[in-house]
């Protein structure tokens, strides 16, 4: 059996960064979530009756922050949902071409999300776009967004490049060995 090639640097350098900030940014802001979301429901509602004004928008964000840090992180994994019920059927030459032509497809439509995100946040202060309660406003959380779509689409050349080079996608490997 042959050794797998090692990936190139640009790849293990974007999986260790997207390790590290899904881990320490992902990981803070669900200790965030749990802990609030006890303290508020237990503490302040169920016990002393006054539940925290605005607890709602602050774990609506939260949620935004999670899902912005899992997209491109999901994309690396191979976490993302996909059907592969031709593949069985087409040649290995078929099935690597229409999986380039999916990937920039979606290349396509993510840097789209990603301008359209960061337009969203440069005119959501503008439009008063923010929460109901405490009113923080939408804007870095449309920049985060963004951010991610482009990260995401970053992966999606890096899956094209794989394909070429190789033929396949070596996907991250989240086991807790290598980091």
């Amino acid at each position: 059996m042959s050794e797998p090639k090692p990936l190139p640097g640009i790849i293990r350098l974007l999986d260790r960064v997207l390790t590290w900030v899904s881990l320490i940014c992902g990981g803070a802001t669900l200790i965030f979530m749990t802990g609030f979301s006890v303290w508020n429901v237990l503490i302040m509602r169920k016990a002393l009756n006054a539940p925290i004004v605005g607890a709602e928008d602050l774990l609506i964000l939260s949620l935004v922050v999670i899902v912005a840090l899992s997209i491109p992180l999901g994309a690396r994994t191979g976490a993302h949902i996909e059907i592969e019920v031709l593949e069985a059927s087409m040649s290995a030459a078929f099935a690597k071409w229409s999986m380039i032509a999916v990937k920039l497809g979606g290349l396509v439509l993510l840097i789209v999300m990603a301008r359209q995100l960061w337009h969203a946040g440069e005119s959501a202060e503008k439009f008063g776009e923010t929460t109901q309660q405490l009113l923080i406003s939408y804007e870095p959380f449309y920049y985060l967004l963004a951010l991610s779509m482009a990260i995401y689409a970053v992966v999606l050349v890096l899956d094209i490049w794989q394909l070429l080079r190789s033929g396949r996608i070596v996907t991250l490997k989240v086991d807790g060995a290598g980091l």
